[in-house]
């Protein structure tokens, strides 16, 4: 955090709405983006993916439920995994309630990782969550969109990750895709996002992006986001 500029209340407002200008400009700028996002080819999905869930196993097709659009969050927990990532967890904290506003819109919202049912479900009811979580053990899916790595890709330091070939940091990796049902049952993927990509659906960051110290971190780290542990792990705050 750099020195402040202490200044009259006059100054303080000048500057506030040149800054608010560069905001509308922004916020223009991401309307176009999504409308180019919102207007992206999509690609159908051939593959027959089956899901273990609480209640029984689910094809991709019926994690919709009853809406046309399907929302993923890949969330890494991997089989041999005995907790989720800490900074997953710190994303999906986020996402209690969402579900029924989504859900309002066409829209189903879901978590889906490598690790067993049993394993999803015992942590999902440790953390407090109530959205939905399944578990793709035993299919593609998380290798066809791009967030399992292999340990061959991890030995020789080389996997596919974010639409490019580098470095993978772990076996599972973040990431986001949507998915749209047809009439006829028919499920398409729309667009997927990973890395930086996923950002904006933590609340809790963009909060902070509004605050004078910011996120706080070290941004010359490898992994600036180290502080972040489970939300029943943080010690020495006693007035959260």
């Amino acid at each position: 955090m750099t020195e402040p500029r202490i200044v009259s209340h006059e100054e303080w407002l000048q500057a506030r709405k040149a800054y608010l200008a560069k905001e509308k400009e922004f916020t223009r700028l991401r309307d176009e983006l999504s409308a180019e996002r919102r207007a992206l080819p999509w690609e159908r999905v051939d593959k027959d993916y089956v899901f273990d869930a609480p209640e029984g196993r689910l094809t991709l097709a019926g994690l919709f439920g009853t809406h046309g659009q399907l929302l993923v969050y890949h969330f890494m927990f991997g089989p041999d995994w005995n907790e989720g990532c800490p900074s997953c967890s710190f994303w999906s904290d986020n996402f209690n309630g969402i579900d029924a506003h989504l859900a309002h819109r066409d829209t189903s919202f879901a978590l889906v990782s490598r690790g067993p049912i049993d394993k999803l479900e015992a942590y999902r009811k440790r953390m407090g969550w109530s959205f939905k979580w399944f578990s793709s053990f035993g299919n593609d899916f998380n290798r066809d969109y791009h967030v399992s790595h292999t340990s061959e890709e991890l030995a020789k330091g080389e996997g596919y990750y974010n639409y490019n070939r580098q470095k993978p940091y772990a076996s599972e990796a973040p990431g986001i895709s949507i998915f749209r049902k047809g009439p006829d049952g028919t499920v398409f993927h729309t667009y997927s996002t990973y890395a930086r990509g996923v950002d904006m659906l933590n609340g809790a960051y963009q909060y902070l992006d509004l605050t004078a110290k910011g996120r706080d971190e070290d941004s010359s780290s490898d992994h600036p986001s180290g502080w972040v542990r489970h939300h029943d792990k943080y010690e020495g705050l006693k007035d959260v």
